[in-house]
């Protein structure tokens, strides 16, 4: 599992995913604190340019109310007294001008009404003198403008007014009197236009005058009765501001505006869970974005890597066949630059391997050849010497046939051992070789074993190495038949199958143990005659000419006897002997 963690592709997808998705949260986080921060801030300067509208549209209104008011003052000032027809029907006119003007009339500072609106009658117990919009008249010369109330001085007509007023001039029978002017406007407008304020699905607009109480709010009912709380004393501090306010539990916005022309001022409340629910939207909007954006990077970083790591991988495993011992193999790699550079060069180096080792292989072969050859080569002293002694015995005894029959088995021995410098010869002359091998041994031996020769016609004349007999029969002669109390004896028969050239070397002899059969094709039994070229050489040298696969295999037991079983190719004269052949010079 460490390793495949630590793969290329693995450390690819992990990095580039790891970096991408790292700058995708910063960029989130930075997109969400900037959109947020934006939101609220869109949100506050959307409710200020609305209550702006409102303080807007309230002034013009206001303004109206006192340009109206103006001119009644203007038409009672200089009228020459103050009940005459034509203030009258001035007056008339304009109260007929608006439709929000309820009532105007004139009042003397002791509360006697002195003239008024045609029409109108005056209630008695109105209680002038205790009413606001009296009182304030009679402090100031300024206009005043009072909270809203009910209209009640006048018969028939019990509705939410605004009343203005303010101490004027005016002459009665010719005579200059103080009084104070009042006109009743209709709340209902004002109403409207607070009621048209919109600040989200629970945001409102209140208005509060000079003194902190409620002109308009809403939920004024609710108010009245206690159930909802406004906090108005930061209001009243300021004439301009927009701030955060905790007082009822609940984040809220608040703007604040000021009428000029009444001190009234216009408040903006706007729930701060909505702004949230803007934030809310925008990050889960942030999330799914994130999250689409770590996948599609975790499947290109998959696929990238993928593509990157595959002629790698590739690389990888052939470099494990090489590792194996096949060298055969080839890269063709192809993807960047830099892998179909490796590959080429990885391919370079195996041939460059290839080739060395197949001139290391041809060294060694040949060394090994040399070496063979050589032991070949050698003729062992006590062979020839024991021979020669042997004829020499024979001749002094007067047998000449004897001596005739040694002497010509060993000259034919000794001329297939040449064979013309040819180190491939035919199974005839092989085991015709072995033959007068066993001729010269049988007189040497005085006939203490049999032997027999027997060979399919087919085999006859299959190609073999030279000289791979004797070592055998030497190991047959000296190791299992000397030592023997009775007749030896010693079967070769060759056969030609699934054309394989098969010939086994059976003796009756003292046998093997299975301990010697282990060590003898490593060079612990060895040939006492004086070839020097023992068992392990001819295994060696089939091994070296045909492949691994071909060779000598034992069978034994003990004073039961031996075979030897030599199989190798079934080659026919002049086929597949490239380089088995001696240079002409070296023979």
């Amino acid at each position: 599992m460490s390793s495949k963690l630590r793969s290329i592709q693995v450390t690819i997808t992990l990095t580039f995913t790891s970096v991408a998705v790292l700058v995708a949260v910063v960029v989130s986080l930075m997109l969400y604190n900037k959109f947020a921060k934006t939101a609220e801030e869109n949100a506050n300067m959307n409710m200020q340019q609305i209550i702006e509208q409102v303080n807007y549209n309230l002034e013009l209104y206001v303004k109206g109310m006192r340009n109206i008011f103006e001119t009644a003052e203007d038409q009672i000032t200089n009228s020459p007294s103050v009940d005459s027809a034509l203030l009258m029907e001035r007056m008339a006119m304009l109260m007929g001008s608006r439709e929000d003007l309820v009532s105007a009339a004139v009042f003397t500072p002791q509360g006697k009404y002195v003239v008024g609106t045609a029409g109108q009658k005056l209630r008695s117990n109105t209680q002038l003198e205790t009413q606001s919009w009296f009182t304030t008249a009679k402090r100031t010369s300024e206009i005043s403008y009072s909270a809203p109330h009910i209209q009640n001085l006048f018969k028939g007509q019990y509705i939410w007014v605004v009343s203005i007023s303010k101490l004027i001039q005016y002459q009665e029978n010719g005579v200059l009197k103080t009084g104070i002017l009042l006109m009743d406007f209709n709340f209902r407008t004002i109403d409207e236009l607070s009621k048209q304020v919109k600040l989200g699905k629970r945001g409102y607009a209140y208005i509060l005058d000079q003194l902190g109480n409620i002109v308009y709010h809403p939920q004024q009912q609710l108010i009245y009765a206690g159930l909802k709380y406004e906090n108005v004393e930061p209001v009243l501090e300021y004439a301009y501001r927009s701030y955060l306010d905790e007082s009822t539990g609940e984040k809220r916005f608040i703007t604040v505006r000021t009428l000029e022309q009444t001190g009234w001022k216009i408040v903006g409340v706007a729930y701060y869970d909505e702004i949230v629910t803007t934030k809310r939207d925008l990050n889960t909007f942030l999330s799914w974005f994130l999250a689409v954006v770590i996948l599609c990077v975790i499947i290109v970083s998959v696929v990238l890597s993928a593509r990157i790591a595959r002629p790698i991988r590739k690389l990888e495993r052939t470099l494990q066949q090489v590792g194996e011992g096949d060298l055969n193999t080839r890269i063709d790699v192809s993807g960047a630059y830099e892998v179909e550079q490796l590959s080429k060069r990885f391919n370079l180096m195996l041939q460059r391997i290839r080739q060395l080792m197949d001139q290391i292989i041809y060294e060694q072969e040949t060394k090994r050849k040399g070496e063979l050859e050589v032991l070949q080569s050698q003729i062992n002293p006590h062979f020839l010497y024991n021979t020669l002694n042997s004829v020499i015995r024979l001749a002094e005894r007067g047998k000449t046939e004897e001596v005739v029959t040694m002497i010509q088995s060993l000259s034919k021995f000794f001329r297939i051992s040449l064979s013309k410098g040819n180190n491939m010869i035919t199974v005839q002359e092989e085991l015709d070789h072995i033959r007068h091998y066993l001729v010269i041994q049988s007189f040497r031996f005085k006939n203490k074993f049999r032997y027999e020769i027997i060979a399919q016609d087919e085999v006859l004349q299959c190609q073999t190495i030279k000289l791979i007999l004797q070592p055998i029969v030497e190991n047959a002669l000296y190791h299992g038949i000397e030592m023997m109390p009775d007749e030896g004896f010693i079967s070769i028969q060759a056969e030609l199958k699934d054309n394989l050239v098969i010939i086994r070397i059976s003796d009756n002899g003292l046998g093997m143990s299975k301990e010697t059969m282990k060590v003898i094709l490593t060079g612990g039994s060895k040939s006492m005659s004086g070839s020097g070229v023992g068992v392990r050489n001819v295994n060696e040298r089939i091994e070296l000419y045909y492949g691994r696969e071909y060779g000598l295999s034992f069978e034994s037991e003990i004073e039961e006897g031996t075979t030897v079983t030599l199989i190798f190719p079934a080659l026919a004269k002049g086929e597949g002997n490239e380089g088995l052949k001696e240079d002409e010079t070296s023979s």
